[in-house]
């Protein structure tokens, strides 16, 4: 990275954010609240393109975040409360406070002690009253609370002894589903089910597998499949409600051919 034209930039992108908030009715009128839905929306597509490995598409949707840091820090400015200066120094006070190993005399030789010391860092810094867990965000997407929090509990040594252990939590909670299903208990289903879930997730983070990325993955490999039986059965004439399951089959199977 060239130093001075990445200072350079940054200096560009605030002094256009200085103008638009100035001369733009748009600008002017937004607030924290405003933004907050399009801040979320920005996240998702960075996330869309990183799945895809488009880069071009991650360079982009990197600056579309980068403007909000720095449309929330104007707004910040304005009322006297933080400003840009404050939040870059902010995370990087937070970045050497929480990398004693690199910046003080603590030794991490792995990525896992990396991360335990992280949590306990946080949790001695904002001393929160909801604990270790107190610091996963309510308004997560279930699947990464429930990754996180499966993170956050490891940290402490609350963990599998050995990750293949994992899937005898998978394979009880699985019989528990099944049992409440014989029962017929919606809500003993839908309670189980959310165990199994959870299983799955922590799963997942033992062997390294982030569980939205695979899950997308697999929305991804459906889509393309059903999106060629569909064709398929255009090209015969048919709906897709005409076929049998038997056709619906052989459609799915040839899909998977150009996959």
């Amino acid at each position: 990275m060239n130093r001075p034209e990445a200072e350079k930039a940054t200096s560009r992108l605030l002094e256009v954010m200085d103008t638009l908030r100035k001369e733009c009715p748009w600008d002017r009128e937004q607030t924290f609240d405003t933004l907050r839905n399009n801040t979320i929306e920005e996240t998702y597509e960075l996330t869309d393109a990183i799945t895809d490995k488009n880069m071009e598409g991650i360079k982009e949707e990197l600056g579309d975040l980068l403007l909000h840091v720095v449309f929330y820090s104007k707004l910040g400015e304005e009322q006297g409360a933080f400003d840009y200066t404050d939040v870059a120094n902010g995370v990087c006070d937070k970045l050497i406070y929480r990398h004693p190993h690199v910046y003080g005399d603590i030794h991490a030789d792995t990525p896992e002690q990396v991360k335990q010391n992280w949590e306990a860092l946080k949790l001695r810094k904002k001393n929160r009253k909801g604990g270790t867990l107190g610091g996963v965000p309510v308004s997560l997407p279930s699947m990464v609370k429930a990754f996180r929090i499966g993170e956050k509990a490891a940290a402490t040594g609350f963990d599998w002894e050995k990750k293949e252990d994992v899937w005898d939590k998978v394979k009880e909670e699985l019989m528990e589903v099944d049992a409440e299903i014989k029962a017929n208990n919606k809500a003993d289903i839908e309670a189980e089910m959310g165990d199994l879930f959870f299983a799955l997730i922590n799963a997942c983070r033992l062997y390294g597998i982030d569980p939205e990325a695979a899950l997308e993955r697999t929305n991804k490999k459906f889509i393309h499949r059903f999106n060629h039986m569909e064709s398929r059965a255009e090209q015969s004439g048919k709906s897709l409600h005409e076929l049998s399951l038997n056709q619906m089959e052989e459609y799915w199977q040839e899909a998977k051919q150009f996959e």
